[in-house]
C-alpha cells in the first residue's frame, strides 16, 4: 500500500516515481482512497518539478485504466481516425473535417467536450442545431461510424473519470499549465476513445493555452510521444491563434461558417486548416494515400458537394435539422465600425472571445447555460485594408445593452496601423 505523503515528498524534492507508484496514487484517488488535499499537493509538486517521459506515460495509462475504453478499429475492422484541437477562438474545425474525411471514405469517430471560458466546445456548437443528439448509446455510435463514416458524441462519464476529477482539482489549485499534465489529460481521452490515428491541432498565441511556439512545440512533442507509446499514429499541426480562426465566433454562427466552408465558400484561413487537417487524416488512414493525394481528394470532396451531402446526412442521423434556416438567430445585430483608416495590424483573439463570452456564447463555470444564437463575426482581419467608417465586425446579441458592451470590447480588439503587418502563416509547424 502506497503512502501518498512519501510520493509527494519525493516528487517535491525532484525525485522520480515508479510507474506503479503513480498508477496506485491516481487510481486510489479515483476510488476516493486518496483525499483531494494530498492530490492537490502532488499536482503542485509536479507543476514545479515536472514529470519524466516514463512518469507521463504512467499517468496517462492510469487515467485510461480508471474507466472504460473503446477500440473502434477492432469493432469496425477499419482504421479509424480522429482530430483534436487544444482550443481557441472561432475553432469549429471538427464540424467540417469530419464530413470531409468521411466523404473520402475514411471512418471518423470522435468524442468531444464542452467549452469553458473563451474557447468554444464542439458539443456546444452541435447543440445549436435543433434536435441534434450528442448522447448516443455505444452500439449506435459504432453502427453510425460503420454505416455513415462519421459520428461525434459527448464523452461518457465512464471514459477516463480520473481525468475529470484531476482536471477539476487542477483548475482550482492553479496547476493547469503544465505540459505533462495537459498532454496526459488530452491523450488519455483520445486513447481511451479508440481512434487508431490522430491529428492534433495545437493552437499558438494570444487566444491559445500555449502562448509561444516553443511551448506549443513541447506540448505537441509530448502528446505525439504518448500516442506513439500507445501504438497510435499522431501528426501535430501548430496553428496560429493570435487572431480568431475564420470570421465567426459563437455557436450557431460557427456552424453556418463550417457549412459555408463545405460549400467551398468559407474564409481562406479556416478552409486552409480544414484541408490540411483532413489531408493528414487521409494520409494516416488505411487508404494508402500520400499527403498530396489526400489533399487532392479533400478538395474534390468539397468541390463536388459530397462533403456537404455527408454533413447533412450526419446531422439528420443524430436527430438534427441540417438546414441553415433552422439555426437560431440573435434578435439584435450591431455593426462595429472603424474610427480611422489604415490596415488591421492586430486582432486580439482573447478580446473577441471575451466579448462573445459576455454575450452568452460561452460559460464562465461548467453549470452556466449558453445562448447558441449570439456571437461575433469579424468582417476584417489582420492585414485587411480599412477605410474610415468601414464595418470591422458584427455583434449578434440578445439585447441592445449586451450588444453595446460587446461592441466596445471588439473595437478595442482591433489595432489599426498605417502599414500592413508582415504576413504570418496559419500553419506554423508540422510535427510527425
Amino acid at each position: 500500500m502506497i503512502r501518498p505523503a512519501e510520493l509527494i515528498e519525493r516528487k517535491r524534492d525532484g525525485g522520480e516515481l515508479a510507474p506503479e507508484e503513480i498508477a496506485e496514487l491516481v487510481l486510489g484517488y479515483a476510488r476516493d482512497e486518496v483525499p483531494d488535499y494530498q492530490l492537490a499537493a502532488f499536482l503542485m509538486a509536479v507543476y514545479f518539478r515536472g514529470l519524466t517521459s516514463a512518469e507521463t506515460f504512467a499517468l496517462t495509462g492510469a487515467m485510461i485504466r480508471s474507466g472504460d475504453t473503446i477500440d473502434l478499429g477492432a469493432e469496425l475492422g477499419r482504421k479509424v481516425v480522429d482530430k483534436h484541437s487544444t482550443g481557441g477562438v472561432g475553432d469549429k474545425t471538427s464540424l467540417a473535417v469530419g464530413p470531409v474525411v468521411a466523404a473520402c471514405g475514411v471512418p471518423f469517430g470522435k468524442m468531444s467536450g464542452r467549452g469553458l471560458g473563451h474557447t468554444g466546445g464542439t458539443l456546444d456548437k452541435l447543440e445549436s442545431i435543433p434536435g441534434f443528439q450528442v448522447e448516443l448509446p455505444h452500439e449506435r455510435f459504432v453502427a453510425q461510424v460503420r454505416e455513415l463514416g462519421l459520428a461525434i458524441i459527448g464523452q461518457t462519464a465512464d471514459l477516463v473519470p480520473a481525468d475529470k476529477r484531476l482536471y477539476a482539482l487542477r483548475d482550482v489549485t492553479a496547476t493547469v499549465e503544465n505540459v505533462s499534465l495537459i498532454a496526459a489529460s488530452i491523450m488519455s481521452k483520445k486513447l481511451a476513445a479508440g481512434a487508431d490515428a490522430i491529428v492534433l491541432d495545437v493552437k499558438v498565441g494570444d487566444g491559445a493555452f500555449m502562448k509561444t511556439l516553443g511551448e506549443a512545440r513541447r506540448l505537441a512533442e509530448t502528446m505525439g510521444e504518448l500516442g506513439r507509446h500507445a501504438g497510435r499514429e499522431v501528426v501535430c499541426l501548430l496553428s496560429d491563434m493570435d487572431q480568431p480562426l475564420g470570421r465567426a465566433v459563437g455557436n450557431a454562427l460557427e456552424v453556418r461558417e463550417a457549412v459555408a466552408t463545405l460549400r467551398g465558400e468559407g474564409p481562406a484561413d479556416f478552409e486552409q486548416l480544414v484541408v490540411t487537417a483532413s489531408a493528414h487524416l487521409l494520409a494516416l488512414s488505411d487508404l494508402g494515400l500520400d499527403l498530396d493525394e489526400g489533399t487532392r481528394r479533400v478538395r474534390a470532396a468539397i468541390g463536388d458537394g459530397s462533403a456537404l451531402a455527408l454533413y447533412e446526412r450526419w446531422i439528420a442521423a443524430q436527430g438534427g435539422d441540417p438546414s441553415e434556416d433552422a439555426l437560431p438567430r440573435a434578435p439584435v445585430v450591431r455593426e462595429v465600425v472603424a474610427e480611422q483608416e489604415g490596415y488591421v495590424s492586430r486582432l486580439g483573439a482573447i478580446a473577441v472571445g471575451g466579448s462573445a463570452l459576455r454575450l452568452g456564447a460561452g460559460r464562465r463555470t461548467k453549470d452556466d447555460s449558453i445562448d447558441h444564437s449570439v456571437g461575433v463575426v469579424c468582417r476584417l482581419k489582420r492585414g485587411d485594408a480599412v477605410g474610415r467608417g468601414a464595418v470591422l465586425a458584427e455583434i449578434h446579441a440578445r439585447d441592445d445593452a449586451s450588444a453595446q458592451d460587446a461592441a466596445r470590447g471588439v473595437l478595442a480588439a482591433y489595432e489599426i496601423g498605417d502599414e500592413p503587418p508582415r504576413a504570418r502563416p496559419l500553419i506554423l509547424d508540422t510535427i510527425v
